[in-house]
């Protein structure tokens, strides 16, 4: 009895259409969801994770709203993680953290409603600018003691969730850096303590995420089924962080962290001159 095998098949012709339709369906998958595995790794340690994830999204060849959108789902998962861990740890003071998520969350959507108010090309030229900029400010040492200063609980709210409004627009925008931005600012103007900053940044970014991914869902931008596969290898990425990670590592994060961006600028103007 004859068997029929594959590689009959392929030989007959038959399948000719098929595979590379199947093969150009997996290859986004096979870009996001090592980097983005890689940006959750990354955000536990060092921080910036988005510039991984994000240009993942547009390596894999979504057009710039899309792959905006499809990150902030991804996004959302992998800091919700990392938001339960610090919630447990009891490092969110709630008096500063709801009224900063409150400002970040109306901040958010109107930074996600702005994305899509821009052309596609447009949005990529803004890029061209801002990925270098916030990779230069994410990678630079570190300041994260607290600011000298002791200011009263309701002045401190006050100019907590003014920062988390103008940081939520950004988010909603664009997003990577985001939580640097937070922790930064958290910590050197508002002068919270590290393990307190951590706390409201996690909350404030996981309501940015939230935010602007219900924005992007209510337009039809999201490719969900890349987004939550690539939101799963994003907790992977940050579950492995956590555990297995420390201090030592950020030197090496930073050189992939560069490779990364310096393929997708070189790919973002390359679509650009086309």
């Amino acid at each position: 009895m004859h068997t029929f095998h594959l590689h009959e098949a392929l030989s007959l012709g038959l399948f000719q259409e098929g595979i590379p339709e199947l093969v150009e369906s997996i290859i986004p998958f096979l870009i996001v969801c090592p980097l983005t595995m890689l940006a959750g790794f990354v955000d536990a340690i060092a921080g910036g994770g988005g510039l991984i994830s994000l240009p993942a999204f547009f390596m894999a060849g979504l057009p710039a709203h899309t792959a905006i959108a499809t990150n902030k789902m991804s996004a959302c998962m992998g800091t919700a993680l990392a938001t339960g861990r610090f919630i447990k740890q009891g490092f969110v003071n709630w008096k500063i953290a709801l009224p900063c998520a409150a400002l970040a969350l109306i901040g958010s959507a109107l930074g996600a409603k702005l994305a899509l108010a821009i052309s596609d090309e447009a949005l990529r030229w803004i890029m061209l600018i801002v990925v270098p900029i916030t990779a230069a400010y994410v990678m630079r040492p570190k300041s994260m003691q607290p600011g000298n200063r002791n200011l009263p609980l309701k002045r401190a709210v006050a100019i907590a969730a003014v920062i988390a409004f103008g940081i939520g627009i950004y988010d909603g925008f664009y997003g990577p850096g985001t939580g640097t931005f937070l922790m930064l600012a958290f910590t050197s103007v508002v002068g919270l303590a590290v393990n307190e900053a951590n706390g409201a940044t996690k909350i404030v970014n996981l309501t940015t995420n939230v935010s602007a991914l219900v924005v992007f869902l209510m337009h039809g931008q999201v490719w969900l089924l890349l987004g939550i596969v690539g939101g799963l290898f994003n907790m992977i990425g940050a579950w492995l962080g956590v555990n297995l990670f420390n201090g030592k590592g950020l030197k090496a994060v930073k050189p992939v962290m560069l490779v990364v961006l310096t393929i997708f600028f070189l790919k973002t103007l390359a679509e650009l001159a086309l």
